[in-house]
């Protein structure tokens, strides 16, 4: 993209809150459940959307706006959906319990397999490019191998689903959360774990009763932020025992039961979440203050995400099936 290739050589600038729609682009025919802009700069013009509607398509979310190629190989909802580190693969999982690997460019798929359960979470390490996590509706998440196609390892954890996965920096350490909130505290919502060893390090990160539907973590800082069904974002310590900062909570915004994500700006200024009223919350990360609203959608916006290189593009996804563009 011409629009990208300017900043490719540049420090990213400061982030701006965006303020007008450039591109409305709606070919999905059920709610769009994840985004994801290419990991590649170079290639970074291109988006990624995984539907309900068993699609996962590419569109040139930069230029012009269109839908570059849709994937079928899912018979049921798409619930997770990643880039390959290279941005020549995507990775996908959903309710039909299957695990597709697929050519960007050629649409075969280069791995298909069948799980023992419904997938709702995948993640790639961020060191081990062939490696990546995948959990879903299941006490048990699994590391797996694309090179062999296998499971590496087995996580067990009492919980009936999980709901996100986070890889602490370097993936020595992992995240994941989990619906299990029981009737006198929320232990065992947020878990972390040992890449390697699949011990288990603490379960006693959150104590409050919310489930927590996405997990982000701080660019340059070692923290992380919990979205909660308590219609709030909570900030903890990146490092072992994991705190609550109870300090700061960036409230406004509701959750309602929806898997609605929340992210950091690319410079760590800016916290930045949907609402399932439909509006996007743009917090300042240092003073859990809203620094602006932006109403994008009708129906739940479950993601907003900002360019990883051009500092004020963002990109927004509904419940109705709709993406947005904003600058």
């Amino acid at each position: 993209s011409e629009l990208i290739k300017p900043y490719l050589g540049s420090k990213y600038k400061v982030t701006e809150v965006p303020k007008s729609l450039i591109f409305y682009m709606s070919k999905h025919s059920g709610p769009v459940n994840e985004i994801q802009w290419c990991p590649l700069r170079e290639q970074s013009h291109m988006l990624l959307s995984a539907s309900m509607d068993k699609t996962v398509k590419v569109w040139d979310a930069v230029d012009t706006g269109c839908c570059l190629k849709t994937y079928s190989c899912h018979s049921c909802a798409v619930r997770a959906a990643q880039w390959s580190s290279c941005g020549r693969r995507i990775l996908s999982g959903g309710f039909d319990s299957m695990l597709h690997l697929t050519d960007v460019e050629t649409g075969k798929q280069i791995l298909s397999s069948k799980t023992e359960f419904r997938i709702s979470a995948l993640k790639f390490h961020p060191t081990e490019s062939n490696v990546f996590i995948c959990g879903g509706f299941s006490p048990e998440v699994k590391a797996w191998d694309l090179r062999t196609s296998k499971v590496l390892r087995v996580y067990k954890a009492a919980v009936q689903q999980t709901l996100d996965i986070l890889f602490l920096p370097e993936g020595r350490e992992f995240l994941t959360s989990t619906d299990a909130v029981s009737r006198d505290s929320a232990d065992r919502t947020i878990v972390a774990w040992d890449f390697q060893s699949a011990a288990k390090i603490s379960n006693q990160i959150f104590h409050e009763r919310y489930t927590c539907p996405s997990l982000t973590l701080h660019p340059k800082e070692s923290v992380f932020v919990a979205q909660t069904n308590g219609n709030y974002m909570a900030l903890f310590s990146a490092q072992r025992p994991y705190r609550i900062n109870k300090k700061k909570r960036y409230e406004g915004h509701k959750v309602e039961g929806f898997a609605v994500g929340c992210e950091f700006s690319p410079d760590g200024t800016l916290l930045v979440t949907g609402s399932s009223d439909g509006k996007v919350f743009f917090y300042n990360y240092h003073t859990s203050r809203i620094i602006r609203t932006l109403s994008a959608h009708k129906e739940a916006c479950v993601s907003a995400i900002f360019h990883p290189v051009l500092p004020s593009l963002l990109a927004t996804c509904d419940w109705a099936g709709e993406i947005k563009i904003w600058q």
